[in-house]
């Protein structure tokens, strides 16, 4: 195949395409080409070619050549806004057109006037297909003057005609999304079927029709023309059954069939998702806002074989391999947050696992390999856990199977193949493990996007401490996304958009350079007291696990810790930490809050976070069992040597204690008469503080007797939603449809702060949804007036209460409480935020 010699189809000056003013060119997000500031008011074709896509606002057209090079041609930047005026089209979808041909007419001066820039980029949407390998940049150019060569990557050796003696058939694709994952396997395992050898031939590209990453490397689409050729003894055959299979659409046909019932159409119209085309919503796992490409994120599969080369050489050969494996999590360990130091110690516990190990031993003395045996244990565990029915211990799942890889790498001396990552990649993902985010830098990636998953798993929290945006089970659309398509990731709205136009891109760019200027305010006004604009006084503190947050939160502008998670003492240990020990942790914790108060909230053990030396009995429910403070007067010693390590803390009062998951008013009698008994030991006479965490329906609808007794309440959003919904937030099935934010949720905190007025108590929340800048100002009108938020959110949560008037936050408060349902409410609260924003501006 010849290179192909595209002319410039304007008058003007030709410059990289790095001049473009925006990100999208610039970045090559849709691919490499030229930029063009024009002097001249017509485009023309570059070559002979085929229109395939007139924009519906006459400002960009794409043509195809005759070997496939796809070229898209923007006339100037943000230009979609105009509507189409100050444009005329002279070609439609699907003509013919020669070198020079008029394609469209423009305004000159009109664009100058009400466009961003008039640089028109022109630019190759198929740069896997085809590379620039010489171009002509940096000088003024008339329309018909050289202006970039392309070659089909591979060079000569790419062109694929059909061999001489080969069977070959044309056949148009009727898929609607093209040939992507399914029906690249469903080809494949039918071409596996026959002795011939099977090929699809795309333009100047060929794959193995028995390889379905192959197959899908094509990118063939709906509509595009191409080969099934086929050599051996049986190729006739194969060719057929590969041309019908691929006819028949596959169930993927872009219109029902013509000989569809009227039951039929019914059944598709059902069956048909309400949502629309090109956009994929599913759950938010960490905060942010991206613009990038399609990055398909799939794990090769690692062979082992089962036969073993000797007991003795296979155990050592297992040894060696976990020693390793150990050894990088240990280093990984060392730095980091703490998040990812709490999820690598649970995989260092796993490796240390004695029954894993031992089953893994047994098999290899019933002469299994090293790599069988620990594969077949490691699934022997995964099954177990599976089969107890608790959708919570899916993470641990997760993690099971990330250490089988990494085990078995090491095996074969093999590390995981490295990815040299595009500017701009969102990753795409059935699921992603651990150590696969944490082996890329953040900074390679602008966010990510999986079929499966739930915003509770560790990759979802890994995500938010790297600041990654990303969004979890969002369907297997998710795996039909082209590689290096164009996408729009907004994780907060829980959607991928895919293939976005223009407009679309333009109002990301717009939302995320506002954001960058909000965040840099807010930074910079941190360490301001945290006030609304009428004067009212909301606390905003920090959510912290560790000294290392709690140093991030002060650095913040936190004015304060809601919720010292203590359960990082408790947990993966053989006994739990002793007075001493916590009152050490506790200080340094009120030292790094520098006098700030900090709420410490009493162990919360039980359901899905386990502690080896609390054999709490096997539960039908975990959830509903024993946990928080059940737990705690379960085991009282344990509640009494914690309340007199935090009381140890100096100065006296700093320190405020907080138990969870109350549900009625004689846990918070017993927990005080312990504190009591501990404060007499001690001699201490003081007063303090002694709230309760409302995360029960029991909790919200009973808070005015509570609040008789408690000197606080703090509301914990995420389990509150959970039991108010009946909804495991665990379950990923389920992600989509829990929001805090629900009016039910909504009603519960409502008469929480309700119960608390009657005794002049205040009310925070240190749950997810103080996080969660949509919220604040419905917290704040329902009457919450503390909320304790990730250290990361902290100065945008206070800039934000710092525009807010109370009296406007009550009357949305109560329009929330009488909406339908947490997608209305959350269409409302952007809308107040909206206004606020526009106001501000």
């Amino acid at each position: 195949m010849a290179n192909l010699v595209l002319s410039s189809p304007l008058k003007g000056w030709i410059a990289p395409l790095d001049e473009a003013p925006d990100a999208v060119f610039a970045e090559r997000m849709l691919g490499d080409g030229l930029a063009i500031d024009p002097l001249g008011s017509t485009l023309h074709a570059p070559c002979d070619a085929r229109v395939i896509a007139v924009h519906a606002t006459r400002h960009a057209v794409t043509l195809r050549a005759d070997n496939g090079a796809e070229i898209l041609m923007h006339v100037g930047l943000e230009t979609v806004g105009l509507g189409g005026e100050g444009f005329e089209v002279h070609v439609k979808d699907g003509d013919a057109v020669k070198a020079g041909d008029t394609l469209i007419s423009f305004d000159l001066d009109l664009l100058s006037q009400r466009a961003k820039s008039l640089i028109t980029p022109v630019v190759i949407t198929n740069p896997d297909a085809f590379q620039i390998v010489r171009r002509e940049q940096d000088h003024a150019a008339c329309v018909g003057d050289f202006l970039m060569e392309l070659a089909p990557v591979g060079g000569a050796g790419a062109v694929l005609a059909i061999a001489e003696g080969e069977v070959s058939r044309e056949v148009i694709v009727p898929l609607q999304h093209g040939v992507h994952a399914r029906p690249a396997a469903r080809i494949a395992e039918s071409a596996r079927k026959f002795a011939a050898e099977v090929a699809l031939v795309a333009v100047n590209r060929r794959a193995s029709a028995k390889s379905p990453v192959g197959v899908m490397s094509l990118a063939i689409r709906h509509g595009d023309r191409i080969s099934v050729v086929a050599s051996g003894p049986d190729a006739d055959f194969a060719v057929a059954a590969i041309v019908e299979l691929i006819e028949s659409g596959m169930g993927e046909s872009a219109a029902l069939p013509p000989t569809a019932t009227p039951a039929a159409v019914v059944e598709a119209v059902r069956a048909a998702p309400p949502s629309e085309p090109g956009l994929l919503r599913g759950v938010m796992a960490a905060p942010g806002l991206a613009i990038g490409q399609a990055v398909r994120f799939v794990s090769s599969d690692i062979v082992v074989t089962e036969a073993g080369a000797g007991a003795g050489h296979e155990r050592a050969a297992l040894e060696d391999a976990l020693a390793q494996v150990s050894a990088r999590i240990e280093k990984a360990a060392g730095k980091g947050d703490t998040a990812r130091k709490a999820i690598l110690g649970a995989h260092l516990a796993f490796l240390e696992d004695p029954e894993l190990t031992a089953s893994a031993h047994r098999l290899i003395a019933d002469g299994k390999s090293a790599g069988f045996a620990w594969r077949r244990a490691v699934g022997g565990y995964v099954e177990a856990l599976r089969g107890l029915g608790d959708r919570r211990l899916a993470e641990r799942v997760d993690d099971l199977i990330d250490l089988e890889r990494q085990v078995l790498r090491a095996l074969s001396g093999e590390e995981d193949e490295a990815r040299t990552l595009p500017v701009g990649a969102i990753l795409l993902a059935d699921e992603l493990l651990p150590s696969q985010l944490m082996g890329l830098e953040a900074g390679q990636v602008a966010g990510f996007c999986t079929a499966k998953g739930g915003p509770t798993s560790h990759v979802a929290i890994l995500a938010a401490a790297m600041g990654i945006p990303a969004v979890v089970a969002a369907g297997p659309g998710v795996l039909d996304v082209t590689e290096g398509a164009g996408l729009i990731l907004d994780a907060e709205n829980g959607t991928l958009r895919v293939g976005p136009d223009a407009a679309q891109l333009a109002s990301a760019q717009t939302a995320i350079a506002a954001r960058h200027e909000r965040k840099a305010a807010a930074k910079a006004a941190a360490h301001q007291e945290s006030r609304t604009a009428d004067g009212a006084r909301i606390e905003v503190f920090g959510n912290v696990g560790s000294l290392n947050d709690a140093l991030a939160a002060a650095a913040n502008g936190a004015e304060g810790s809601g919720l010292l998670r203590t359960e990082f003492l408790f947990l993966e240990r053989e006994t739990p930490p002793d007075e001493d020990e916590q009152a050490r942790q506790y200080q340094a914790i009120a030292s790094a809050l520098d006098g700030r108060p900090l709420i410490i909230r009493t162990l919360d053990v039980g359901g899905d976070k386990a502690a080896p030396y609390l054999p709490i009995p096997a539960e039908e429910n975990p959830a509903l069992g024993l946990r928080g403070v059940r737990v705690s007067l379960w085991r009282p010693h344990l509640l009494k040597t914690q309340l007199r390590a935090i009381l140890r803390v100096k100065p006296l009062g700093q320190c405020k204690i907080m138990v969870p998951m109350i549900a009625s008013l004689d846990e918070l009698r017993a927990v005080r008469a312990v504190l009591e008994e501990a404060k007499r030991e001690m001699g201490v006479t003081e007063r303090v503080e002694l709230g309760v965490m409302i995360e029960t329906p029991a909790a919200a609808v009973t808070a005015d007797l509570l609040a008789a007794e408690a000197d606080f309440l703090s509301i914990g959003t995420n389990d509150l939603t959970q039991y108010v919904l009946a909804m495991d937030r665990g379950n990923p099935e389920l992600a989509g449809r829990i929001d805090a934010l629900h009016p039910a949720v909504l009603r519960m905190i409502a008469q929480t702060c309700a119960g608390a007025a009657r005794h002049r108590r205040w009310v925070g929340v240190c749950g997810g949804l103080a996080s969660d800048l949509v919220a604040v100002p419905v917290l704040i009108g329902l009457g919450v007036t503390e909320l304790s938020a990730t250290a990361a959110t902290v100065p945008e949560v206070k800039a934000l209460v710092r525009t807010l008037n109370v009296e406007a936050c009550r009357a949305l408060a109560r329009q929330a409480l009488d909406q339908t349902s947490p997608e209305a409410v959350r269409d409302l609260c952007k809308a107040f935020a909206a206004q606020i924003l526009k106001v501000g501006a």
